[in-house]
């Protein structure tokens, strides 16, 4: 192991290197990640729900440059067995009652899937007009699953947004209330 060493003078068309999606690679080792995925949810309750690690364990199981070339999935996926797994708290474990209810779903996972997939960056809807649509779609869905008034709605003469977080809603909220306090 060692570090990259990569620049753009070595990094040649036909190199064992290439920073572009290969089709048919990407579908075999897709699969891999997802058949290793499933694995660890069909075995998650054998986990311990809160990791049992010391601060630092980690810089201790790995190495402290970069690997000099690419490795295997299956030496990844095997890094990830041994090294990231022990250091995670299974949230979705069956035996785990605190903090958050289990959110993990077939339908969640794929919608990631093609979110990554496309590369969707949905800063506005210059950006991705899709992405900004849908959200106000979804958006109007909950809301009106919720019952809320049409004044809570795109489709009527509010609307709303998706957060990533907690912190990110914060901000947005306390930013609206200072304009609204100065009247901007």
């Amino acid at each position: 192991m060692g570090s990259f060493g990569l620049s753009a003078n070595n990094i040649t068309h036909g190199s064992s290197f290439s920073a572009d999606l290969e089709p048919k690679n990407f579908s075999d080792e897709s699969k891999a990640v997802i058949d290793f995925i499933a694995d660890y949810y069909k075995n998650i309750e054998k986990y311990p729900v809160q990791s049992k690690v010391e601060p630092g364990y980690l810089s201790a199981r790995l190495t402290d440059t970069a690997p000099h070339s690419p490795e295997s999935l299956e030496d990844i996926l095997k890094d990830v067995t041994d090294c990231i797994l022990p250091g995670l708290t299974h949230w979705q474990s069956p035996n785990f009652f605190g903090y958050f209810q289990a959110n993990a779903s077939t339908a969640g996972f794929l919608g990631e899937m093609l979110c990554s997939g496309f590369n969707v960056v949905g800063f506005n809807w210059l950006a991705s007009p899709v992405a900004t649509e849908l959200e106000s779609i979804v958006m109007d869905w909950m809301g009106k699953m919720l019952k809320l008034p049409s004044s809570f709605l795109f489709s009527g003469t509010g609307g709303g947004v998706l957060h990533g977080s907690t912190c990110e809603s914060l901000v947005c909220s306390l930013a609206a209330a200072r304009d609204k306090a100065m009247d901007i």
